[in-house]
């Protein structure tokens, strides 16, 4: 059975944050029920009432290689990684806008998903409490 806390922990995940609508790529070895579905959508929700601090550091590409993957930096990427993290929650290389902490986020709803050939992709959106 799929813990739903450990889905959105998993770190080969890959997130688009749009306006309207995002979304959530997942690489889960079965698909989830509708029940942990929902069981994700709360969990997310219990984080994000956290109000955890929202930081920024800087690593060097060689500190950051043993804990990122940094595949998908592009060739002409700084020598120097801004790591954006979330609490003791998470941390990742990132150049986006982010919030101070977590509880200015609002509320995470999941619009949609589909499970196809390993990947569970999520649609959300992030509403005003």
């Amino acid at each position: 059975m799929i813990d739903a806390a450990k889905i959105i922990q998993i770190l080969e995940c890959t997130i688009v944050i749009e306006q309207k609508k995002s979304k959530c790529d997942y690489a889960l070895p079965t698909a989830p029920t509708d029940d942990q579905i929902a069981e994700i959508e709360t969990k997310v929700n219990e984080i994000i009432r956290m109000h955890l601090p929202v930081t920024i550091e800087f690593l060097s590409q060689e500190e950051a290689k043993g804990t990122f993957n940094l595949d998908k930096l592009p060739d002409d990427a700084s020598e120097t990684l801004r790591i954006v993290k979330v609490g003791e929650y998470d941390a990742c290389p990132c150049i986006g806008l982010h919030v101070e902490n977590t509880s200015e986020i609002g509320v995470f709803k999941i619009l949609s998903y589909d499970y196809n050939e390993g990947t569970l992709r999520l649609r959300f959106k992030l509403q005003e409490a």
